[in-house]
């Protein structure tokens, strides 16, 4: 049975580990965020105010990215103060919280919105002649009311749908699945530092 000394050395280790975590995969979603902002790595889109709202809202960037990586840092920094230094308990315990809270917020908005753009799909130019009979293109929002069959499953409308941006879906959909794989992966992050925290300061009252 490890003694309490050894499991709050793991409990220190883990947060180390979890903050890293944490920062890495806030810079992934920072990352995959600015893609979305640059069609095909074109800034002219951005320009002309053709990019989607979803896009626009940027939480990849300020909900999984900045919130994320400020939690990463108190995460990875609050093992050398507080309990597991034995000072200042109620203060340990406030900080485990604020970075818990503060990442779970980022992930969590981060990874809805990025399922409510995988349901709406990319906003791009389409043909809509089929609703008017008459030959024109627009801005908008193909897939949101396609009701008889879904875009993610039915690669044939992939290429057929959207005249532009080229590869619009692909880029769309690789791009906020990988958001919301990440802001799951934070989700998740953040859980098991919840349960480290209560560890840590578990040991931390038993050891005194």
């Amino acid at each position: 049975m490890l003694s309490f000394p050894c499991t709050l050395a793991c409990s220190q280790t883990c947060s180390r580990i979890l903050g890293l975590s944490l920062g890495t995969a806030a810079l992934f979603a920072a990352g995959a965020n600015m893609a979305l902002l640059f069609p095909n790595w074109d800034v002219t889109y951005l320009l002309r105010g053709l990019v989607g709202r979803h896009a626009m809202l940027g939480t990849g960037l300020w909900g999984g990215g900045l919130m994320v990586l400020a939690a990463a840092v108190l995460i990875s920094t609050g093992w050398r103060y507080g309990c597991f230094r034995k000072s200042g308990l109620c203060r340990s315990v406030f900080a485990g919280l604020l970075s818990s809270g503060l990442a779970l917020l980022g992930a969590l908005i981060c990874f809805v919105t990025s399922g409510v753009a995988l349901k709406d799909g990319p906003f791009c130019m389409f043909d809509v002649s089929s609703f008017n009979q008459t030959q024109a293109w627009k801005y908008g929002y193909p897939f949101e009311d396609l009701h008889s069959s879904n875009y993610l499953y039915d690669r044939s409308l992939w290429n057929s749908v959207c005249l532009e941006p080229s590869k619009a879906v692909f880029w769309h959909v690789a791009f906020f699945s990988t958001l919301l794989c990440v802001s799951l992966l934070q989700l998740l992050l953040v859980v098991v530092h919840v349960i480290n925290s209560f560890l840590g300061l578990f040991c931390s009252l038993c050891e005194k």
